[in-house]
């Protein structure tokens, strides 16, 4: 029985599980923050005089033929304000990820340099 938990504590740590589970939480609630923000924010306060003349509440409404266009604009509004947040994530952790990749090659420089010195 203890090899089977200690497996099951080696599967948690190889595949990461935790921060995965963490990561789609953390995503769920963005998601939430995001359709909030195109619903409760941006189509109301940008696109309220068009819906107001369609005599529609929301931009889910909006339809032609059948076709429900106001949900296929609200799903692309959230898609685009998800993307760009990742974006400027994926960016602000590339330019970390660089700095520190640059003082620890300054280190281990300055490193090499006083061994130089310590041999000479």
């Amino acid at each position: 029985m203890k090899k089977v938990f200690q497996e099951f504590s080696d599967f948690l740590k190889q595949y990461n599980v935790i921060g995965l589970a963490v990561a789609i939480i953390i995503g769920g609630k963005l998601n939430q923050l995001v359709t909030s923000l195109v619903n409760d924010l941006i189509t109301p306060a940008i696109l309220q005089p068009v819906l107001t003349k369609m005599h529609l509440g929301k931009i889910e409404e909006i339809q032609w033929h059948g076709i429900y266009w106001g949900r296929v604009i609200s799903a692309a509004l959230d898609f685009l304000i998800v993307a760009l947040i990742v974006f400027f994530l994926v960016r602000a952790m590339n330019k970390a990820a660089e700095k520190a990749k640059l003082a620890a090659e300054l280190a281990a420089k300055k490193l090499e340099e006083k061994v130089k010195r310590e041999k000479d």
